[in-house]
């Protein structure tokens, strides 16, 4: 059976590289008898993933049960895992099988296992490890044959490290792990998943099919969907219940989605507020102060070399932080003040040509010439101090090679 057959036969929409990765590793582990530990977050189909493998398994007409570990009160989990025997505690009338016991020959998926209790931990090593385990209240050892899939949203290994989760067991659970993918990190298997959802409650509930636009489209594939795959189909079922126009856009999306959504949204469908764009603005000033500064800066180091000529070794080395700041700017804060709808991003190559236009009010014509008589002399003071090695002189003056090379040849140094 090919990956494209599992989809339909199970059920499984969407292409992105990762989420084709984990099928694959499904498929390739259900023949064995491996221990599986799937690794992913809440709603994005963890259990799924477990169905695959014992349906692709030898074990596959066998007994197959889900328990959501979180679920089981923790002081009947060992019951409800193991069996007791009757009067093992208040309100045990009679033996009762546990899961381990039931299952027997099939598979166990144990969702969200991090959730175990230490004591429950022990037991379920002790399964992993040999197979046996004891019913509460009893002192006789079963034998079962269970194959254990795990689950988790939590890392384990943090839980290992503040001792809520026992080392041996952790390394005995994921002699084979599995990645299921965020929904966020599944590009544009969202608007795939929305359009099934959607279409399937039209279905449903007898309403108009709906069409989603270019920018609604947008929007679900920018959400974050901290709810994953069950959140996505809830918001489409209540679009496609409560939606009068059959053509959904960003606007209707927006209304179903959290207050906070605003923050993970394109700047384009980020709602707007007062607080919001007092943010904007400080950033704005803040890129705008910085750049300024950085100007007046190398103002200072050039006017202080056009008074002395006699330029030594030691004054280039005190003065490169300043020239470094602006001939080596990089592109953090072109993107601050693109985010702000202001500037666009600036490169190496236009940096100089920026700094001299910015102060064009307060600098005349000749001064923009001694800028660059100044600039042209640094760049031969460098290559002359360090006997022509390019790399070396672009060290020196805090710029990239490439800046030096493109400077070079402006100046026509080398001949």
């Amino acid at each position: 059976m090919d990956l494209q057959q599992v989809k339909q036969r199970f059920g499984i929409i969407g292409n992105s590289p990762k989420l084709n990765y984990a099928l694959q590793t499904a498929m390739r582990v259900a023949p064995t008898e491996l221990t599986v530990y799937i690794q992913g977050e809440s709603g994005s189909g963890k259990e799924s993933f477990s169905k695959i493998i014992h349906q692709l398994s030898g074990r596959k007409h066998g007994p197959f049960i889900a328990i959501n570990c979180g679920a089981l009160p923790e002081g009947t989990i060992n019951s409800e895992l193991f069996g007791h025997d009757k009067g093992a505690f208040t309100g045990a009338l009679d033996n009762r099988k546990g899961y381990f016991e039931s299952v027997n020959g099939g598979t166990l998926f144990l969702d969200e296992v991090g959730e175990l209790p230490l004591e429950t931990q022990s037991r379920l090593l002790r399964v992993l490890e040999n197979g046996e385990y004891i019913r509460v209240g009893s002192s006789k050892v079963q034998k079962t044959d269970v194959r254990i899939i795990t689950a988790t949203n939590k890392e384990l290994i943090g839980l290992v490290e503040k001792g809520k989760f026992r080392e041996d067991l952790y390394y005995r659970l994921s002699t084979l792990p599995i990645a299921v993918p965020p929904l966020r990190d599944r590009g544009s298997d969202v608007v795939l998943l929305f359009q099934k959802f959607a279409f399937d409650a039209s279905e449903k509930y007898r309403s108009e099919p709906l069409h989603l636009t270019l920018d609604g489209e947008q929007v679900l594939t920018n959400y974050r969907w901290p709810g994953n795959i069950r959140q996505l189909k809830n918001i489409a079922e209540q679009i496609a219940v409560l939606e009068q126009d059959d053509t959904i856009d960003a606007g209707i999306i927006l209304k179903y989605l959290p207050a906070k959504a605003g923050s993970n949204l394109p700047a384009l469908y980020k709602e707007k507020s007062e607080h919001s764009d007092v943010s904007e603005r400080d950033i704005f000033y803040k890129v705008l102060i910085d750049l300024k500064k950085d100007v007046s800066d190398l103002r200072k180091v050039v006017y202080g070399m056009a008074e002395n000529t006699n330029i030594n070794e030691d004054y280039l080395k005190d003065n490169k932080a300043a020239i470094t700041r602006v001939l080596s700017q990089d592109n953090e804060k072109s993107n601050e003040s693109s985010y702000a709808s202001v500037h666009h991003s600036e490169t190496e190559d236009d940096l100089h040509e920026h700094t001299v236009v910015e102060d064009q009010d307060n600098v005349g014509e000749n001064e923009i010439l001694s800028l660059e008589a100044k600039e042209e002399e640094l760049i031969r003071k460098a290559l002359l101090k360090n006997n022509g090695r390019r790399k070396k002189a672009a060290q020196e003056l805090g710029i990239s090679e490439r800046t030096l090379y493109r400077k070079i040849k402006q100046y026509e140094v080398d001949k």
